[in-house]
């Protein structure tokens, strides 16, 4: 990657990272379908004036909006809602390995040497962090999780397709619209009436949906469209990787959560493996040799 596209890249794991924290927050006052219906409305509302219409991909964003958005965020955040953040964003990392399999059946995009090496350490680092909370008695919370991990990795290959015809900004604006309906109506058919949740919610809860649409997906999101557009699913999924550095500052700094050492062991593990996969040697060769006297 670029310098620049670097930097695009590590806005990704920093707005979900903390957004999975105070979504974690949110759920306290929102049904998760709920929860992400709003976000999704509020990105859709604020981008799609400006985009333009994705003539001849509708079908497609139709289906993508369904599995990377609808099913994944009713299953993960369901998830999310029965356990901690830091088990449950360590359990997201799953995508990466679900992301890196499924390009390299569909899409033919084989991961590098490096890039599997690099995918093996900071696979280790999750195992390494895994292994500190305990799960005992919540392997629903856990199965939902993972589930939503799968559909989300699918629906990622389905937008690499898509990424020669069409910005970041017009998808994360489009799946938002076609997604935000989707995630109102399931929520009012299996979560219920929704207005007990919108006139208990207090001020902070309200700040958590704005968050979650305006920094989570428009940034969040559209920086990560554009990366899919420009780099192969094996070097980009394993970005994903640094959400566990974030998610757990944010858990630590709005949850109170409180990480052991295992834990911060294997953050560095993970941060490790990452460099490994993303960092170019020729390119970390150049910045050295710039930055020398």
């Amino acid at each position: 990657m670029t310098p620049r596209h670097l930097l695009i890249a590590l806005l990704v794991p920093m707005t979900w990272g903390f957004g999975f924290a105070l979504a974690k927050a949110g759920l306290g006052h929102f049904p998760p379908l709920l929860l992400m219906g709003m976000r999704f409305a509020i990105a859709a509302l604020l981008l799609v004036w400006f985009v333009p219409l994705p003539r001849g991909h509708w079908r497609s964003l139709i289906v993508i909006a369904l599995i990377s958005a609808t099913f994944q965020y009713g299953l993960s955040f369901t998830g999310l809602s029965m356990i901690d953040a830091t088990p449950a964003i360590l359990l997201v990392q799953s995508e990466v390995m679900f992301g890196t399999v499924i390009a390299a059946v569909v899409l033919k995009e084989r991961p590098t040497r490096r890039q599997f090496a690099g995918t093996v350490i900071a696979f280790a680092g999750i195992v390494t962090i895994v292994g500190a909370p305990s799960l005992e008695g919540q392997m629903t919370g856990v199965l939902l999780i993972l589930s939503g991990c799968l559909f989300w990795a699918c629906g990622q290959v389905m937008v690499r397709r898509l990424g020669d015809v069409m910005s970041g900004f017009q998808m994360t604006a489009w799946i938002g619209m076609i997604a935000a309906p989707q995630m109102l109506l399931a929520s009012a058919l299996i979560e219920g009436n929704p207005l007990p949740a919108l006139m208990a919610a207090p001020a902070f809860a309200w700040g958590t949906v704005l968050y979650l649409g305006v920094v989570m997906t428009v940034i969040g999101y559209s920086a990560w469209y554009f990366l899919l557009s420009k780099y192969p699913v094996p070097m980009v999924m394993p970005v994903l990787l640094l959400l566990p550095v974030s998610t757990i500052l944010g858990a630590v700094s709005f949850l109170g959560e409180r990480p052991d050492p295992h834990v911060l062991l294997g953050g560095a593990i993970v941060i490790g493996g990452v460099a490994a996969v993303i960092v170019e040697p020729a390119q970390l060769r150049r910045l050295l040799g710039r930055a020398g006297p």
